[in-house]
């Protein structure tokens, strides 16, 4: 898993997909701490929350090439017969692309620490906002992964990826409009949003952690049933 890990890793930083995600985190981070700043407002967690559209963005592009590259150059054979498992395969890929979706969040640390020299913070808010962060883009790879090795394509891999981010974490927007209570519901108590919105609070949420804890294993085990049915085949 680890030789896996390290190749994946190198691999984003050989192609501009790498500095393009980290720059938009950079970018837009480094944006709202201004903003929040000049209001003179010291909760940073609320640059951390106010990324979840950011993460809409560059989730397809650290997971559309993940599988379906090795898939299109031929390459996935030689993988599938190496002396490593499937798991090892999957885990790999998806910790590299969780290392880097996590390196994005690095800025709002340093903000944390330049709030906290002149005024006092709750730490606790940033931790929480961080770790739902880290859980929402873990869950999103999963499935951007699970997409990834379903085609030969990354670009059809990264319009399917973020379509699904879209209906996935806005679902609530889609409930209120429709007139089924229940439907309306269980569409609502799907949206990601709404879990993610929870890490806001200074309440730690256990069922919120299961909750994307649950769909990240999910897809990964999709992923790694997808690999075993292009072993077979």
């Amino acid at each position: 898993m680890t030789a896996i890990f390290k190749r994946e890793f190198k691999a984003f930083f050989s192609t501009p997909v790498g500095y393009i995600v980290l720059a938009a985190f950079y970018l837009f981070s480094g944006y709202f701490f201004t903003f929040i700043y000049q209001m003179g407002s010291p909760e940073v967690h609320n640059i951390i929350m106010t990324m979840s559209i950011i993460i809409v963005f560059v989730t397809p592009l650290l997971t559309m090439r993940l599988m379906s590259d090795d898939r299109r150059m031929k390459t996935d054979q030689a993988l599938l017969t190496a002396p490593v498992s499937l798991y090892s395969i999957v885990l790999g890929k998806f910790l590299a692309a969780l290392s880097v979706f996590a390196l994005g969040f690095v800025p709002t640390l340093i903000f944390e620490m330049i709030v906290l020299s002149m005024v006092e913070v709750n730490f606790l808010s940033y931790l929480y906002a961080l770790l739902g962060a880290i859980l929402l883009g873990a869950a999103l790879i999963a499935i951007g992964m699970f997409i990834s090795s379903l085609t030969e394509s990354s670009v059809v891999a990264a319009i399917l990826t973020f379509v699904i981010n879209i209906l996935i974490i806005y679902a609530s927007n889609l409930g209120s409009m429709i007139q089924v209570p229940w439907i309306a519901t269980a569409i609502e108590k799907i949206a990601f949003i709404n879990a993610f919105n929870n890490f806001g609070s200074t309440a730690f949420s256990i069922p919120d952690v299961f909750y994307f804890v649950s769909i990240t294993a999910a897809f990964l085990f999709l992923s790694v049933r997808s690999l075993e049915k292009r072993r077979w085949a």
